[in-house]
């Protein structure tokens, strides 16, 4: 292990010299400065894990130095002083200087501070590196037995709460890791939702909450004809954005039920938003609704009708309250909607869908920047975070908590990042996208997805007679032929959505309550 570099900056370093060889003695590596000027020097030259700083020294102050070292320079600080005047205290604490220590200081008094400042942060990584190694026999063991929808969901949100603590750490080794097992958890998954998927639509069996059940079985039972109900679907919404969204959420809501709903297949807008606001299968709504729903191979929107499709659920469902929806696809319109939140308090229940994930989800194959920004699944995290804390949907919350009611936040499908590509030839009336196909005498690797050869028993619509749907597993991304490298280069490294995976399936659906 290397030593920790100290630099110790005073004007009387000289007098210092047995707290030095003290720490020495340590194992410490101490470089000394005598003024503010030699030590800015020194640290443009060389690297060092922490500065003890003089607050009363000749030429440049310690609070000057103090300045320049935090404009160039990010690590910690300890200011050293005589003086216990309020204002410096006050200057070198609004600094965010690391610790404050008044003379004579002892060697004890170092080390402490030594210890706090960096061995904090070392302790913290190997406890977390402990407990996480601890769980990994204990998931790995799990996954080599899963005959559960709850131990699956179990098995993702650990891996999740995993990802996250190791999001706050320096252990790349073990976010390798955990990359592997939750690639592991996905192929075991890919498995397990290929043999299941069927009798959990006709209802069999050990089945979750599915898109076109969600409303029904999570939501309606809790309106209210006396308070507001707010249903905010996030599209695109993962599990793991949910979580580092919920923190924020926390300081104006308490959480009633936090749950999980399986994304029927495909884990497509069209698909899975349409059967969450319908309260049916897509099969069911196409027949239903023959002259609102698109194929995929047909031009036009196909979410264009999702408070319709919600009007007639709730009026099949012998339901009368009122209801009104609003789709958020850009801030002004976020905005305007907030501005006017005291009409929404004259529903019983208000639905709103805000699209910025999957705008954002999409603009990384897009747009070079965004692939800059969410490079992987903890930038992606934390650009959800970043807009999150500046949206309009959060001034939206923010209105919703100074009133009693209900909240539901949920999403629609999540998505995942590929990385491995997988050939498919096809005719030109096939589905373009990227986790799954529906079309005529498409030709595919068969070990690669999940085969839907007679679409209505998996309760899906067929654009012709010969119709067939496959779904991607794992990280995988359907290719073409023609033009393969460019396209394969293009889009790796992008997030998809519309095949098998954890990510993609299992959304959380969660009910709260203003504090």
């Amino acid at each position: 292990m290397e030593k920790v570099r100290i630099l110790w900056v005073d004007d009387e370093i000289d007098l210092l010299k047995p707290h030095i060889i003290f720490l020495e003695s340590r194992g410490y590596d101490v470089a000394t400065a005598s003024n503010g000027e030699d030590a800015l020097d020194m640290m443009g030259s060389n690297s060092y894990d922490i500065v003890f700083l003089d607050e009363n020294m000749p030429g440049i102050s310690g609070l000057e130095t103090l300045s320049v070292i935090f404009e160039r320079y990010k690590i910690p600080v300890v200011m050293i002083t005589k003086s216990e005047e309020e204002f410096i205290m006050e200057e070198a604490l609004g600094a965010k200087i690391s610790d404050y220590l008044i003379k004579p200081v002892n060697p004890n008094q170092i080390l402490l501070s030594l210890k706090k400042n960096l061995d904090t942060k070392r302790l913290v990584n190997d406890k977390v590196t402990s407990a996480y190694q601890k769980e990994f026999r204990e998931i790995s063991m799990a996954l080599m037995d899963v005959r559960s929808i709850r131990s699956w969901n179990e098995i993702y949100q650990k891996l999740v709460h995993w990802q996250l603590e190791l999001d706050n750490i320096d252990a790349s080794g073990m976010v390798e890791i955990i990359e592997m097992q939750k690639s592991e958890a996905n192929s075991l998954f890919f498995k397990y939702v290929k043999n299941n998927y069927k009798q959990w639509l006709e209802g069999k069996g050990d089945r979750p909450v599915l898109s076109h059940t969600l409303m029904k079985e999570k939501v309606f039972p809790h309106l209210c004809t006396t308070k507001p109900t707010f249903f905010i679907l996030i599209d695109n919404l993962r599990y793991d954005q949910w979580k580092i969204l919920q923190p924020i959420i926390e300081q104006w809501f308490n959480i009633e039920e936090e749950s999980t709903f399986y994304s029927i297949l495909p884990t497509a807008t069209q698909y899975s938003r349409n059967s969450i606001f319908s309260g049916l299968t897509p099969l069911d709504l196409s027949n239903r609704f023959p002259k609102l729903w698109k194929h995929d191979h047909e031009e036009g929107g196909k979410n264009l009708h999702e408070e319709a499709f919600l009007l007639d659920q709730m009026k099949r469902l012998g339901m009368t309250e009122k209801m009104v929806y609003h789709k958020i696809v850009k801030k002004q319109y976020g905005d305007k909607l907030v501005a006017q939140f005291n009409n929404l308090l004259q529903n019983n229940f208000n639905v709103l869908v805000y699209n910025f994930v999957d705008m954002l989800s999409h603009a990384k194959t897009e747009m070079d920047m965004i692939k800059e920004l969410a490079a992987n699944d903890k930038s992606y995290r934390d650009l959800t975070r970043t807009w999150f804390e500046n949206s309009t949907l959060l001034d939206m919350l923010k209105k919703i908590a100074d009133y009693d009611g209900t909240l539901f936040i949920t999403s629609d499908h999540g998505t995942i990042n590929v990385g491995v590509p997988s050939k498919v030839i096809a005719d030109r009336d096939t589905s373009s996208n990227l986790r799954y196909k529906t079309g005529k005498r498409i030709q595919y690797e068969e070990k690669d997805v999940m085969v839907v050869s007679n679409p209505k028993e998996y309760f899906l619509p067929s654009a012709n007679l010969s119709s067939t749907y496959i779904f991607a597993k794992e990280n995988l991304f359907l290719t073409y032929p023609n033009n393969y490298n460019h396209f394969v280069n293009y889009f790796k490294n992008s997030y998809q959505h519309g095949g098998i995976s954890l990510e993609e399936m299992i959304c959380p659906i969660v009910r709260m309550s203003p504090k």
